[in-house]
């Protein structure tokens, strides 16, 4: 497995880094799910009814429009 990390300012404008285990690079919408387990444990299940469906990456325009958290950077750990 690789190990990458994922970058991303939180819901105070803190830049913050995530580590993941993945054997690719992980998706905008992966790695949005991580973040939300993350940051939000006891949410990280809520289904995004508004957004399933009808958005590519669902979890990373909730996380955004509803909390200010954008991922900025996913890149490889040497």
């Amino acid at each position: 497995m690789k190990q990458w990390e994922v970058t991303f300012v939180d819901q105070n404008g803190v830049p913050t880094r995530l580590p993941i285990l993945s054997e690719h690079c992980p998706s905008d919408e992966e790695a949005a799910r991580l973040i939300r387990a993350h940051l939000f444990p006891v949410i990280d299940k809520v289904d995004l009814n508004d957004f399933q469906g009808r958005a590519s990456s669902p979890t990373a325009k909730w996380l955004e429009e509803q909390n200010g958290v954008k991922i900025t950077a996913i890149t490889p750990l040497a």
